[in-house]
């Protein structure tokens, strides 16, 4: 089922068979403008996810409708940007950087399909996703500097992906990237031909609802605090009473539990309804 579709973004929502929860998609739907980013784009973003922090989501799939993911930055919001004071300039960005942070801590998966061009701010929602799968035929830009910008906003989520040895290429070429090299540079998983993104996708999710939505959080969680510390016994000691919160909570012991007596655990996901 459909719960939103706006001018510029759809979410569907389509509940599991076994009830155990939901997998969201959002689609960026601006075909005729490249999916570009604007203000009305941002806050429809925005609004979807308010939504679905109130769903039990198991999985959140980011696509796009048309030729493009997204071009980047629509060409009247910029217009309009060159306009606005330093102040303004500075709300105006935050809108984009805190969508892309509510991404980046989404709790269940979330996995974004590429496919045509993915320029400028279509890098940080990429890049804030767990897993992303992109056509062979797909091609990225961090453009910014022909225009006489910088990738600001999305900076810690590209440079987190790529390094900071490859970022100080790229952010200073503003060269376009293959598939095969954004593979390389870690912006994407997967390539596949165009025909079979829908089915690569579709094997992806069927793994993704066999495990456990708290656990995933959990790991999602754990995979930030580990995360460039040095592994000295405070995080060790943290690391143990982790792991024995999580075996002693309902979740855990159902999938102990499950595992033991050679039986389906209760979230495994039975299908689509």
């Amino acid at each position: 089922m459909t719960a939103s579709n706006n001018n510029n973004l759809v979410l569907d929502v389509e509940p599991l068979k076994n009830g155990s929860g939901v997998i969201a998609t959002l689609c960026l739907n601006r075909p005729e403008m490249g999916n570009a980013l604007n203000e009305a784009l941002i806050a429809e973003f925005h609004r979807a996810l308010d939504e679905l922090d109130q769903l039990p989501v198991r999985l959140l799939i980011l696509k796009s409708s048309g030729k493009h993911f997204c071009t980047g930055a629509d060409l009247n919001w910029m217009r309009q940007s060159k306009d606005l004071s330093q102040e303004d300039n500075f709300k105006d960005a935050q809108q984009l950087a805190q969508l892309i942070q509510r991404l980046d801590l989404f709790p269940a998966p979330t996995l974004a399909l590429i496919q045509g061009a993915a320029y400028g701010g279509a890098l940080g929602l990429i890049t804030a996703c767990d897993m992303t799968i992109a056509t062979e035929s797909a091609r990225f830009c961090l453009s910014e500097v022909k225009l006489g910008l910088m990738p600001a906003v999305i900076s810690p989520y590209v440079v987190r992906a790529m390094g900071e040895r490859q970022a100080r290429r790229y952010f200073l070429s503003a060269e376009t990237i293959n598939c095969w090299q954004a593979q390389q540079l870690n912006i994407i998983h997967e390539r596949c031909r165009e025909d079979e993104l829908a089915a690569t996708a579709q094997a992806i999710a069927e793994q993704l609802l066999q495990n456990a939505p708290i656990a995933m959080a959990e790991a999602k969680q754990l995979i930030r605090t580990v995360s460039n510390q040095t592994i000295n016994e405070s995080l060790i000691n943290t690391n143990c009473e982790k792991i024995a919160r999580v075996r002693t909570s309902e979740e855990g012991q159902e999938g102990l539990s499950a595992f033991l007596e050679k039986r389906t655990p209760a979230w495994k996901a039975g299908g689509n309804s």
